[in-house]
């Protein structure tokens, strides 16, 4: 997951997935700029975050916890 320390959607995601024992690896774009240009890739040219990349190569933007469940149990 790609973050930023200021996001509030990422604090949220962060700690529904952490409360449900979703395991994940967050990436904060600002103290690691090298991903900066994946975020920017998969958002159109944007840096929104979070961004997730899931197992099988695919992102989303901002996902609901139910749609990071879903995506990864397919």
């Amino acid at each position: 997951m790609f973050t930023t320390s200021w996001c509030g959607y990422c604090r949220r995601l962060r700690s529904q997935l952490d409360r449900e024992g979703v395991p994940f690896t967050e990436i904060d774009i600002e103290a690691n700029p090298e991903h900066v240009d994946f975020v920017e890739r998969v958002n159109d040219g944007n840096r929104t975050v979070p961004t997730v990349l899931f197992p099988d190569g695919s992102a989303a933007t901002n996902p609901s916890l139910a749609e990071v469940r879903a995506r990864l149990s397919a």
